[in-house]
């Protein structure tokens, strides 16, 4: 495994059937992770159709984390009956370390990326112009700190990410 793609199921706070399908793992809005019904492995080879389809064009080597929730989800004005909370993405963000240090995967934006990203850096599969993740349930200020910038883009939220993914590596 070469990658973690994180990503939210724009579904309600609880995983439905096709979530335990699509992601090797799944955190509810009460912060319990669940595993999906694949393993990280069965990502290594996608030919044989035996595999968790979390990212169109890049489920190869990658590891499927998603947070349950978003589902309505319109902008960061207008998240939906079923925002992700901060307690399932400290949840998230822990699990990610923990499978980084399990599969000896390095923390950078080419390793640890949200769908988002996937997207915006692979144009021509089926992830471009997905939103997961776009927004996070902290303050702007949380949001800058971490980050170090005094503006909030649609970056800001990966890099946020990658750092909270980093702080618990650091402390396993």
């Amino acid at each position: 495994m070469n990658k973690i793609i994180i990503h939210w199921t724009a579904g309600t706070t609880q995983p439905n059937s096709i979530d335990y399908q699509h992601y090797h793992y799944l955190v509810n809005g009460d912060g319990v992770k669940i595993k999906g019904k694949y393993k990280p492995e069965d990502n290594e080879n996608c030919k044989d159709g035996i595999y968790a389809a979390h990212t169109g064009g890049g489920n190869t080597g990658a590891i499927g984390v998603a947070l349950c929730g978003m589902l309505g989800y319109k902008s960061k004005n207008s998240v939906g009956k079923y925002p992700i909370k901060q307690v399932q993405c400290e949840a998230a963000f822990k699990l990610i370390a923990e499978l980084c240090k399990q599969y000896h995967i390095a923390i950078s934006p080419e390793t640890v990326m949200t769908h988002y990203e996937f997207g915006k850096k692979n144009p021509k599969t089926t992830s471009a112009g997905k939103i997961d993740i776009t927004w996070l349930p902290y303050s702007e200020n949380d949001i800058k700190k971490v980050t170090k910038s005094n503006v909030i883009t649609l970056d800001s939220y990966s890099v946020f990410i990658r750092n909270k993914v980093l702080w618990y590596f650091q402390r396993l």
